[in-house]
């Protein structure tokens, strides 16, 4: 039988029969190492144990209790779930059901609708599944056999999956009665799993393939660890980040409500959610002014014509909300998704000189995106939101100095709030192979997405490249940030445009007096405010910095007598800017403060006989407590010194 030569990650190199399992290196490696080893990468490729190397190759082990393994472990466990859902509902048929960052989860179609008070009957079987020890084997058969074993078993979400995969062949994974169609790889066995360390978190709906035209499913959310008290230690950061999160923490703290009457995606920014966004949007638009922006204020709805001359109307029809009939109406009308076609507009209301750019535009604008139901969640994804829009028109020479300008201004405004260490960058490029959803210029996108790579390396940001996330009309970069549950969100973006100057018919004249084309920078400073508002909630677990807190100072009066004093100092807080109320209620003083603080009032003010005789008054930090009694004028010197400062 011929040889094969498999090289190890430490450069050595190993003779085997051709057709040697990975499992068979393992062993040969070291008998330890062979029980440990659950998969490999055979030149890169993640395979199973099982895999047979008919080659030379590379070879890397992955073994139990390592990262890599750890999505194997989970990826398994999903089939544990599947299967043991399959005993107890006959009527089910299976969706599919990969790893995600933190587990697993696998989609249901089933007419019984679950829900938490199912999850203990199904972990117990998860656990009889993993106590039956039930061999996991792989097998590669063509097509044509997968959708007649698929059909057999009544799986029709399968057999639409193998219909449209390109490949010849595919593989099924069995384990005692449950036969899967999955890519792997897998633990040899289900007893590979801990039947303590695993478990089932939550259920949600899902369509199929995320399309909301297609069935809804139901989507059941796992994880799996190696340990018990990883399992543990995992569980209590989860209670920690559901008090944190912004859909439960921002309703009790009253910064936002919904209603069904009004429709999803669309909350109510109630007094102190508006408050922030107000003391963020004065605070944005100052600072834009500051760096040389043009505030403008555009209409929130356009004809058709606008959209379809920008592309929208082509690329992002099915993202925007129309008003009308195509078939019917002429003067179709569209809410805006976004504001660059608008002050394009503005730009070509006269004819520009080179001396006249950059022009700098910046909008506080109400946006409206149709995005999916099963998408959108709290203020983090809405249907109409308040964006810090903003767009640079520039010469080719002027691009590279203002997007060092817009970068340095993100910066700036995330290290002020406190969160520049949550955020990363990803560079967004687009994905040739899916030309119809972007222009179709494959020589434009190539030039101007070097163009951005030397840029971003010139200032040396650190960045992930993601290939299909660009804008339709240019590359990007993306402020990345995941709420406490995970989730990956874009909260600020940068892109540089090479198409629509050209749509808009948009001119400068240069030094030669000759028409040019200029460059054009779409940005944002902050992004959106509902969804900033969300992560700020989040980061401070609704503890915001003084400067952005609804109510900045209560000033809590100990009796009926001390009303009038409460109130004056209120006055002297209030003509210097500071937000401030009096509880006045008739409520124990006890009450009141631990009313505050749950509320997260940064400054408690407590005054009676003593501070009204001596001018003062008794303050207290939603954190550290008592600070002792202080005269009015010092702590409004303190307190307005932290709020200009932005402590």
């Amino acid at each position: 039988m011929s040889q094969v030569k498999v090289t190890l990650p430490d450069g050595s190199s190993r003779g085997y029969e051709q057709g040697t399992t990975v499992k068979d290196v393992a062993f040969d490696i070291g008998s330890r190492l062979g029980r440990a080893s659950i998969a490999g990468k055979v030149n890169g490729e993640t395979v199973d144990v099982s895999y047979q190397i008919e080659e030379d190759v590379d070879l890397e082990l992955i073994t139990l209790g390592s990262d890599e393994g750890l999505e194997v472990y989970r990826h398994t466990a999903a089939h544990v779930l599947a299967q043991a859902v399959k005993r107890l509902y006959k009527d089910v048929k299976l969706a599919i059901g990969p790893t995600i960052d933190d587990g697993f989860y696998y989609d249901f179609d089933l007419e019984e609708r679950l829900s938490e008070e199912d999850f203990d009957k199904i972990e117990k079987e998860m656990k009889k599944i993993i106590n039956e020890k039930n061999e996991i084997e792989r097998k590669v058969v063509s097509k044509e056999e997968a959708i007649k074993v698929m059909k057999e078993l009544g799986e029709d979400y399968k057999v639409e999956l193998i219909e449209d995969l390109d490949d010849e062949t595919v593989t099924l994974y069995t384990q005692a009665e449950f036969t899967d169609l999955c890519r792997g790889p897998h633990l040899p066995s289900t007893g590979k799993l801990k039947n303590n360390a695993f478990k089932l978190l939550s259920v949600a709906g899902a369509y199929w393939r995320g399309d909301e035209n297609n069935k809804m499913l139901q989507r059941i959310y796992g994880t799996a660890f190696y340990k018990k008290d990883e399992l543990e230690e995992y569980l209590e950061r989860l209670e920690e980040a559901k008090q944190r999160d912004h859909n439960k923490l921002g309703r009790q703290l009253e910064y936002f409500t919904t209603a069904p009457a009004i429709g999803q995606g669309l909350p109510l920014i109630m007094h102190k959610g508006a408050k922030v966004i107000q003391t963020l949007q004065r605070f944005v638009e100052d600072e834009e002014e500051r760096r040389g922006y043009e505030l403008t204020k555009t209409p929130y709805m356009a004809k058709s014509d606008l959209y379809k001359i920008s592309g929208h109307w082509d690329h992002y029809r099915e993202d925007m909300f129309v008003l009308g009939e195509e078939e019917k109406d002429d003067d179709l009308l569209a809410l805006r998704p976004m504001t660059c076609p608008y002050q394009f507009m503005i730009y070509n209301s006269k004819q520009r000189s080179y001396r006249d750019l950059p022009v700098r535009y910046a909008e506080t604008s109400t946006l409206f995106r149709n995005e999916a139901s099963g998408e959108m969640h709290g203020l983090i994804r809405v249907r109409q939101f308040t964006l810090a829009d903003g767009h640079i028109i520039c010469t080719p020479e002027q691009l590279e100095e203002e997007f060092r300008g817009v970068v340095d201004l993100i910066n700036y405004m995330m290290d002020t709030l406190g969160i520049k260490d949550d955020i990363w960058y990803r560079f967004s490029k687009w994905d040739p192979n899916n030309k119809g959803k972007y222009i179709d210029n494959p020589k434009a996108w190539e030039s101007t997405q070097e163009q951005m790579r030397n840029i971003l390396d010139k200032l040396e940001i650190d960045y992930i490249e993601a290939e299909g996330e660009a804008a339709f009309y240019g590359p990007k970069l993306d402020v990345q940030f995941k709420n406490v549950h995970g989730k990956e969100d874009t909260v600020i973006t940068v892109q540089i445009d090479f198409a629509l100057a050209d749509k808009f018919d948009m001119t400068y004249i240069d030094k030669d007096n000759e028409k040019k084309r200029p460059l054009i920078i779409h940005r944002s400073s902050i992004g959106c405010y509902e969804r900033t508002l969300a992560m700020l909630i989040e980061k401070y677990a609704g503890a915001l910095p003084t400067w952005l807190a609804p109510v900045q100072v209560q000033v809590i009066p100990i009796s009926d007598n001390h009303i009038d004093y409460a109130y004056q100092v209120k006055d002297q807080l209030i003509k210097e800017g500071v937000r401030v109320e009096v509880d006045d209620r008739q409520e124990k003083v006890g009450y009141k403060i631990r009313e505050a603080q749950v509320q997260q009032v940064p400054y408690m003010l407590i005054v009676g006989d003593n501070e009204a005789e001596d001018k003062t008054v008794s303050v207290r930090h939603r954190r550290e407590g008592d600070r002792g009694a202080v005269k009015v004028e010092q702590f409004k010197e303190d307190v307005v010194e932290e709020i200009k400062n932005k402590e």
